[in-house]
């Protein structure tokens, strides 16, 4: 049976100046982790943001969990229910690893009598129990992701929005990441914003590929790899082929564009 949808957008639209970012979008996500892929400057981040409440589209609807982000009483219960790790994210340098991510918890309101449990679980599943009372000024670049990932589970939300997450994590810590979002993904809705296409391969069961804006493919890993078809390579891997389903993606993409009358160009050019 088919889940119901957790995020919800129809002809989702938003503009920086005169340029436009997402032009009449249309996503739904349900449960499970969702991998988003795209070039630099493709959308991507104004979409997270936009999911995560931080940003307002020039036009479209957006639904998260069953509630309207327009209606300012129903954004304010989404956000309690919802975690959010931007690529960059402002803290206190000198609160400690447990206290920044106490303060998070305290924002989205976590029960008193949880939050201090929460907050250890949390800080636990980065693999920085060890540093919890450190102070963030002195943790590692990667460190601090870690801690800013511990914020965005805190509450253990229903709709999880990650930007990069695995910016600055070495090889072995991704590899711990990846395990914790198919974790996170059994009962939660995860999109995981990503320039890295093997993290999507290794975690991820559905792609969302975003190109100047608007979707130019959506299905699973498997799927995306079957664009990519064979190399001739036999050391070449399942990773391999979804980057190579990747860039075939994006072309048959532009292929459709070009492919559109001039005149059809030029007015989608000047929306």
């Amino acid at each position: 049976m088919n889940q119901p949808a957790t995020v919800a957008v129809t002809g989702l639209t938003v503009r920086h100046r005169r340029t436009v970012a997402l032009d009449a979008l249309d996503l739904s996500l349900s449960p499970g982790i969702h991998g988003l892929l795209g070039p630099n400057g493709a959308g991507k981040t104004s979409l997270i943001r936009v999911l995560a409440t931080v940003a307002a589209p020039a036009s479209g609807r957006v639904e998260l969990l069953g509630g309207d982000v327009g209606s300012h009483g129903e954004r304010t219960a989404i956000r309690r229910r919802l975690g959010y790790l931007p690529q960059e994210f402002g803290c206190y340098p000198a609160f400690t690893v447990r206290e920044f991510v106490a303060y998070v918890a305290w924002l989205k309101e976590v029960p008193a009598d949880r939050a201090a449990a929460a907050v250890e679980r949390a800080v636990e599943r980065v693999g920085l129990a060890d540093r919890i009372d450190a102070r963030m000024k002195t943790l590692s670049g990667g460190m601090v992701r870690r801690a800013g990932i511990a914020q965005a589970i805190v509450n253990e939300p229903e709709l999880l929005l990650l930007d990069e997450p695995t910016a600055g994590l070495d090889p072995e810590q991704r590899v711990d990441f990846r395990a914790l979002l198919r974790e996170l993904g059994t009962e939660a809705t995860v999109v995981v914003s990503t320039h890295l296409v093997e993290d999507v391969a290794a975690a991820c069961t559905d792609v969302a590929l975003i190109e100047s804006g608007v979707l130019a493919f959506r299905g699973t890993t498997a799927e995306l790899a079957a664009l990519g078809g064979e190399s001739g390579d036999p050391g070449d891997s399942t990773t391999n082929a979804i980057e190579r389903g990747y860039t075939a993606a994006l072309r048959a993409h532009r292929d459709r564009l070009a492919a559109r009358p001039a005149g059809q160009r030029a007015k989608e050019s000047l929306r």
